[in-house]
């Protein structure tokens, strides 16, 4: 990440400090408001998950470092003003203390967002491997396990669409498109990636 943004904030304004936005990239939701000094947002560059300045603990703070749902950075931006920041993230689960997915009481509210919910879930899945869950087993069987399912429910999206009825073709799409979400979080790639890959072909 350009470390060029540093000599355009204006640091003198609030004596070292700048209010900065989180945003969600997949969803563009609000999700936190926070402070960073020179030394938090280095860190934050330097390790592509957000730290802040904690104004109450007079300190440096990792956003998941109790919690482990980290802040993976995908985009930092600057305002015109020179004196606020917007971080755009990808969020290893939810975001406020309370559990809540954004400290502003936002939702997901659309099919796209859900999908970015359910994304979260399954990066949950895989960093905290919770007991009898199917997802956790995929990622504790390793990367051919996981090719494996995608390839079989391909299959099945294939004989529900030729064969079978229109409800079956919707519930074997959604194994598929679950599976494949699997496969792209264990090879360390966002939906934005697909997203955007998406755009770049029209």
């Amino acid at each position: 990440m350009n470390k060029d943004i540093f000599k355009k904030i204006n640091w003198d304004k609030m004596s070292g400090l700048v209010p900065t936005l989180i945003q969600d990239v997949n969803t563009n939701n609000v999700l936190m408001l926070g402070f960073v000094n020179k030394e938090s947002l280095e860190k934050t560059v330097d390790t592509g998950k957000v730290w802040f300045f904690s104004r109450t603990k007079n300190r440096l703070w990792l956003k998941g470092e109790e919690s482990k749902n980290y802040l993976n950075v995908k985009e930092i931006l600057l305002d015109c003003d020179l004196d606020s920041l917007l971080i755009k993230v990808e969020p290893a689960g939810p975001t406020c203390h309370t559990g809540n997915y954004s400290c502003f009481n936002e939702k997901p509210n659309n099919n796209l967002e859900f999908l970015s919910k359910l994304y979260s879930l399954i990066v949950s899945r895989k960093k905290e491997l919770p007991q009898n869950s199917y997802t956790a087993s995929l990622f504790k069987d390793g990367l051919d396990k996981i090719v494996q399912k995608v390839g079989e429910e391909a299959t099945e999206v294939v004989i529900a669409g030729k064969n079978e009825s229109k409800q079956r073709l919707v519930e074997e799409s959604s194994d598929l498109l679950y599976h494949l979400m699997v496969l792209l979080i264990e090879k360390n790639i966002s939906l934005n990636e697909i997203i955007l890959e998406l755009k770049n072909r029209k």
